[in-house]
């Protein structure tokens, strides 16, 4: 790039001009934007009014679940059952039947719902669904992903190798990259090579042999059956094979591991006929967008989720969740 690293760093933070200078990152992902939702929803629930304050705020999670609010989250709860008491045309309830983490199960009633879950599991959930709308649901397919945080020492290596990511195609991980840099009145990233920062590292489960669906599926049960010491080594080995010329020592450098498995992560558009993906819902045709038959309303029973809409953005959940609110209220 003919950049520094530090500028590299600035430069995917900002972007300016840059086709993705909408981007914007906060330290632990799209959970701030969760944490903000919910105290705006449950004022009380945590000090603070911005995105400023968002991160260091301590949430009362006493207070998501009070008698009488007008708004209450229930944690620990899965829900098993949705279903209409009655006609989905003329009855205005949907009844939600789900089970407590102390094995006890529940019941509520309400006048409208919108399911937000992962989109091919709501055949299971609410099997009154028509025929075609489950089968469309039954479609979405996500891709299997591997994210893990590294926290090391200090970053001087990337700086003497002057480099900010690698792509490394064949290797176990595919992509690398540094932590961007970023700063909120009550939290700032690393900003010189000497602090520790975090390696953000991803690895795709997926052989290269059978279709996508397939390969996916071999995906799930690779991350299933892999121990945490298969991770940890080819995070040691790669890092000290890029790294290593540049000063890195992964036994000295590396301070912590977290490895997330996501065995359902990105959604996105599938065409199961052709074998075809796309990460963009304007190239397909209305026959292939299987994810608008499933998102249809049913009675009082909307659908959300970034599956709805086959992009595995945050933009993609916060709209589909508009237009679902929007379903209910027409009616």
């Amino acid at each position: 790039s003919g950049l520094g690293v530090e500028e590299q760093r600035e430069w995917y933070a900002e972007r300016e001009g840059h086709t993705y200078k909408e981007d914007f990152h906060f330290p632990d992902g799209n959970a701030s934007l969760a944490r903000m939702l919910v105290r705006h929803m449950i004022p009380n629930v945590a000090p603070g009014s911005s995105m400023h304050d968002i991160i260091s705020a301590k949430f009362d999670y006493t207070k998501l679940d009070r008698d009488g609010a007008p708004v209450r989250i229930r944690l620990n709860s899965t829900v098993l059952n949705v279903a209409h008491k009655g006609s989905a045309q003329s009855v205005e309830q949907v009844e939600i039947t789900y089970a407590r983490s102390d094995a006890t199960l529940n019941r509520v009633r309400a006048k409208h719902c919108i399911m937000a879950c992962y989109n091919a599991v709501i055949p299971h959930i609410c099997p009154e669904l028509p025929y075609e709308q489950r089968d469309a649901l039954h479609k979405m397919i996500r891709t299997p992903l591997v994210s893990v945080s590294v926290l090391i020492d200090n970053w001087q290596a990337f700086k003497n190798l002057g480099i900010f990511a690698a792509y490394c195609p064949g290797s176990f991980f595919s992509d690398i990259r540094l932590s961007y840099p970023l700063k909120f009145d009550d939290y700032q990233s690393s900003r010189t090579p000497d602090e520790p920062i975090t390696v953000h590292m991803y690895h795709i489960p997926v052989s290269g042999e059978g279709t996508a669906s397939v390969q996916f599926r071999a995906g799930r049960w690779e991350l299933l059956d892999t121990p945490f010491e298969v991770f940890e080594e080819n995070i040691r080995t790669q890092l000290g094979a890029m790294l290593g010329s540049g000063g890195f020592d992964p036994a000295r450098d590396i301070k912590g591991i977290i490895v997330n498995r996501w065995p359902h992560g990105y959604a996105m558009g599938y065409d199961h006929d052709t074998d075809t993906i796309s990460w963009f819902s304007d190239r397909w045709t209305e026959e292939q967008m299987h994810w608008i038959k499933g998102r249809k309303k049913h009675g009082s029973i909307a659908i959300a989720n970034s599956d709805a809409g086959a992009q595995a953005m945050t933009e993609a959940a916060v709209e589909q969740g508009h237009r679902a609110v929007q379903d209910l209220l027409k009616g």
